[in-house]
């Protein structure tokens, strides 16, 4: 049984918001780490609880592996935001969210790439069904 979808949609909706007031206000071509702290900014004016930066240990057939790697932005400890920059996105960026889903265990992962013309065709929504299912 899948768990309901209703608290996920509401949390990716106020990210998706407050990631277009970002891009209204300030426009594509600028780098990436421009665009986090205004979103981090936005994010806060939006009363949304987010980790920025977070590490996370990758796990390999039960081992814990000395290596890490680290998400952007976790908000409300269920969405993975993957921040970008690029002149278009590709299938690696979709699975490198994917995947950083995968292994954190999150439901939920929004891609925006901010160098987008308009906001709404840099945003890719994503969903892990695994993290989703409920006993």
């Amino acid at each position: 049984m899948l768990a309901p979808l209703e608290p996920i949609n509401g949390i990716t909706s106020r990210i998706i918001k407050c990631a277009i007031e970002v891009h209204r206000i300030i426009g594509p071509g600028l780098l990436e780490n421009v665009y986090a702290a205004c979103l981090i900014h936005e994010l806060t004016l939006e009363g949304l609880r987010f980790q920025r930066e977070v590490v996370c240990p990758v796990v390999y057939r039960g081992a814990v592996l000395p290596c890490l790697y680290r998400i952007d932005l976790l908000v409300e400890d269920l969405v993975v935001v993957e921040l970008k920059s690029v002149e278009g996105v590709l299938p690696v960026h979709n699975a490198q969210l994917l995947t950083e889903m995968k292994l954190a265990k999150k439901p939920a992962g929004l891609l925006l790439n901010f160098k987008s013309p308009l906001m709404k065709q840099g945003i890719t929504r994503l969903l892990n069904r695994e993290a989703l299912k409920t006993e």
